[in-house]
């Protein structure tokens, strides 16, 4: 079970130029540093209590 289409897999192969398995390690790559950056953002918001640059009264001796 794919959870791409054909399709979707040709459409990111000729986005990125991928010509070779180094080009699609380097796509992979930065596809997933900014997917994991976002998921650590996040992880930080929820365990702070408030989001980054936030300018309200906090509870809390953490700063960003």
């Amino acid at each position: 079970m794919s959870i791409l289409t054909k399709e979707q897999l040709k459409n990111f192969i000729s986005e990125n130029n991928i010509q070779s398995i180094p080009d699609l390690y380097a796509s992979l790559k930065n596809l997933f540093k900014d997917t994991i950056q976002e998921m650590l953002e996040a992880e930080l918001s929820t365990e702070l209590g408030y989001e980054k640059y936030e300018k309200k009264d906090k509870d809390t001796p953490n700063s960003r």
